[in-house]
């Protein structure tokens, strides 16, 4: 009945071509690179030192002990990672097997290992791990999986399976609830809290059902044989904790960390960082306590004290010249931020001259206030004849986008909304993921029950309930449980041979991901599957025909990585749950960038416009409520450091709240910026007035334009 899986027959192994290019994954396009004499091998192409300051000449220097660097904003903390990365291996022996620098994201650790395979020419930094937290904690858990009782092709939950396992064994779809134990159990995972002990000292009745619901989930996940994200570090750190030997194997290995954005780890990374690091220590930690704002979701800055307590050798280096932002900019920031407690004084500084007085505008409403950003955005666009991509809108929740989003596109302005969907997140490339996590581990069973039923294979529910409570009493994955004896009494034959077809399927295709291009088994599984044909028999064309370019550029893009990193299909699978996003090698449209403040850190613009700076926003009502008025205050610190040539604020007088018009307190922070450098303007009696002038002087500037384009 489904016999287009017999397409798929067994061939035999075609190994990879060798010699190819070790490139970063993001790289796709083909790049010849010349033989390089073993001479030139030995030495970067650069000095590690060149273009560096003092104290960034010192932080790579140093290798007595540990070290942290204390790094403002815009201060250039990657340059110092990347030079003493090549410093390391240029001038100091270091094999690029035993270092590893650890960031927070994929993005980051590709532009960072780009950034150094600039420094070294050639093959030299091949082997070097630049990875996040996640990802090396999935490399420490492939090669130490027996010491767990797992085996070495686990599977990876992302969010959303994650709250599927939680939907079936809480009975409910209630999104709200699912989320709400969720993020309880990310919690006491982070702080390496095991199910027994959250247990023992829940607070109340709620807490305590959470907890059992933790153990239940916990219990499934390895009958799953599976890890959520937050396992990839917990159970690395209790594992390194608890065998001696594995501990001294990976020290050995990573003789050398880096890790930045240091003050974003949680009480979990931190122990990590230490079982690694070890009794020798060598590390470099950089960060800055100004910028920590994810204590929501784990990030403990109390994580710099711990450094100085724990590793009395610690050097501290601080990074304070900025080469972002003008002075003004700079010290409204430093300005603002000393009205926290500081662990470490650190003040910014810059060399690229005075710049322009910051902006505060007091607006009537929101609607004055979007219409009075968009139109001081465009006039200002035209004198400055800059580019839509040098301007962004920062607020603090994402409520606040919609009437921007309304004003720019009445204006027929380009924006990007930050937050948009990752392409991993997209149901089509999910789909793809599915197969490849059931090749990778047949007992992951949430991959089967997606993959078994995308496309429909004529197996209904009542079949997988069946297959269900038959592996569930027999302790047996799905997949197992197709195969086993006593299942076959259980339903029909029609409903077993489409069981088994699609599993004998899965297990040729495993056969052949271990031993034959990855693009050729991909291509040949997408035919076999029928998946185009599903996506056009399903959604209307345009849509389908989207939905199959993403399929296509995601297989496209595996198959290209298989040839450049010489990885078969199951090698490239282990990955591909724990990367975000593809980086997709164009060039940034030139568009306005509307973003959270969270989402905005580690970026920079020439011009700034924070949107909504009011008492209840920012800082936020719950925050002022709970006492965490300091890191709403540092992420206004963050929004003030984004700007690198004007900064402007702007508030309402009165917002709409719940259909009421309401009376707003201007935010405190704005008075924390000083007022040696602000400058601040009352909105417009008549708003309608406002819009006509600031509309005749928009006009005014358009006609200029034009002359002086003609002029040329």
């Amino acid at each position: 009945m489904y016999g287009y899986f017999t397409e798929l027959s067994v061939k035999s192994a075609s190994p990879f071509e060798k010699g190819g290019i070790h490139r970063s994954e993001a790289n796709a396009s083909h790049v010849k690179i010349p033989p390089v004499s073993q001479q030139q091998a030995s030495k970067p192409l650069l000095s590690p030192f060149h273009g560096l300051n003092a104290e960034q000449r010192a932080a790579v220097k140093h290798l007595d002990g540990p070290l942290l660097v204390l790094a403002g904003a815009g201060s250039g903390k990657t340059r110092v990672i990347t030079h003493k990365i090549a410093y390391l291996i240029s001038e100091c022996g270091y094999q690029p097997t035993n270092i590893a620098a650890i960031t927070f994201t994929n993005k980051a650790a590709r532009e960072m290992h780009e950034r150094v395979a600039k420094l070294l020419p050639g093959q030299n930094s091949k082997g070097l791990t630049v990875t996040t937290f996640h990802s090396l904690g999935m490399q420490i858990l492939r090669q130490e999986a027996k010491l767990i009782g797992y085996k070495a092709q686990f599977s990876i939950l992302d969010a959303a399976d994650s709250l599927h396992v939680l939907s079936d064994i809480m009975k409910t779809t209630d999104k709200a609830e699912l989320k709400r134990v969720q993020v309880r159990i990310s919690r006491w995972k982070n702080d390496m809290i095991a199910p027994e002990y959250a247990a023992m000292n829940a607070e109340n009745a709620a807490e305590h059902a959470s907890a059992k619901l933790y153990q239940r989930y916990q219990d499934t996940l390895r009958a799953y044989q599976a890890f959520d994200f937050d396992d990839l570090i917990r159970v690395p750190v209790e594992l390194l904790e608890r065998e001696a030997d594995a501990r001294a194997k990976w020290q050995d290995k990573l003789r050398y960390l880096l890790v930045d954005e240091y003050q974003d780890t949680n009480s979990c990374q931190y122990r990590l960082l230490k079982q690694l690091a070890g009794p020798r220590a060598a590390f470099t930690a950089v960060g800055d306590d100004d910028q920590s704002i994810y204590a929501w979701r784990g990030a403990n800055v109390e994580n710099l004290r711990l450094l100085r307590d724990e590793f009395p050798r610690l050097e501290v280096i601080k990074l304070e010249q900025n080469y972002r932002s003008t002075v003004r900019i700079l010290e409204s920031a430093n300005h603002l931020i000393a009205h926290n407690p500081k662990l470490f004084e650190k003040k910014l500084w810059s060399e690229l001259g005075y710049g322009e007085p910051l902006q505060v505008i007091a607006c009537k409403n929101e609607e004055e206030e979007a219409e009075n950003i968009v139109r001081r955005m465009m006039a200002q666009r035209f004198e400055k004849r800059g580019k839509w991509s040098d301007y962004a809108i920062l607020y603090r929740g994402n409520h606040q986008a919609r009437i921007f989003e309304e004003k720019l596109r009445a204006e027929h302005i380009p924006y990007l909304l930050s937050g948009g969907q990752s392409f991993f997140e997209r149901t089509e490339i999910k789909d793809i993921i599915a197969y490849l996590r059931l090749i990778l581990n047949s007992d992951d069973d949430p991959a089967f029950i997606r993959a078994v039923t995308t496309p429909k294979k004529g197996i209904g529910a009542t079949t997988l309930e069946k297959l269900g409570g038959y592996a569930a009493s027999r302790n047996l994955s799905l997949f197992a449980a197709v195969f086993e004896a006593g299942f076959t009494s259980q339903v029909q034959a029609k409903q077993l041979e489409s069981l088994t077809e699609f599993c004998t399927f899965i297990n040729n295709i495993e056969y052949r991901a271990a031993r034959e291009p990855a693009g050729e088994v991909l291509k040949d599984m997408l035919r076999a599957i029928g998946y185009e044909l599903y996506l056009f028999d399903g959604d209307e064309e345009r849509l389908a025909k989207a939905r199959w370019e993403n399929v296509t550029q995601f297989t496209d893009w595996l198959a290209r990585k298989g040839e450049e990193d010489e990885k078969n299909l199951l090698e490239l699978a282990q990955t591909v749950a724990l990367i975000a996003m593809i980086n997709n090698e164009e060039e940034e449209a030139d568009a306005v960038r509307l973003s959270t403040l969270h989402a905005a850190k580690g970026l920079e613009f020439p011009h700034v416009f924070l949107v909504g700076a009011e008492e209840g926003i920012l800082p936020h009502r719950e925050s002022i409520e709970n006492g965490q008025v300091e890191e709403e205050r540092r992420l206004m610190y963050v929004a003030v450091t984004r700007a690198q040539q004007t900064f402007t604020v702007s508030y309402c007088e009165k917002r709409k709240r719940a259909r009421e018009l309401q009376s707003c307190e201007p935010s405190r922070f704005i008075v924390e910026l000083g007022s040696e450098h602000v400058r601040s303007q009352q909105s417009a009696q008549d708003p309608v007035a406002a819009k006509k002038d600031g509309n005749a002087r928009l006009a005014q500037l358009k006609a200029m334009l034009a002359t002086k384009t003609s002029a040329e």
